[in-house]
């Protein structure tokens, strides 16, 4: 992933960018059948895997865990999900 740092988020619109990008980063490297519906819960975890869990810690009303699972839904055009 290339301009993510592995630091603290600073603004909640820099969470936001990384947890779009890296959704679709990791997309890519699902199989074929897990691509059709990837899973939140498999994708906080590998962030968490790959350190870069800090993009989960923002200030948010709805909460974090909220708003960067509507992104990564958003990301990958999983909002009927919702």
């Amino acid at each position: 992933m290339t301009g993510l740092r592995n630091t603290s988020c600073e603004e909640k619109s820099e969470c936001e960018q990384a947890i779009r990008s890296l959704a679709r980063d990791r997309l890519d490297t699902l199989p074929e059948g897990a691509r059709e519906n990837p899973s939140w819960s498999a994708f906080k975890t590998w962030l968490g895997e790959k350190h870069y869990s800090h993009y989960l810690n923002f200030r948010s009303v709805a909460g974090p865990d909220y708003d960067a699972k509507t992104w990564f839904d958003d990301a990958l055009a999983q909002n009927w999900r919702r």
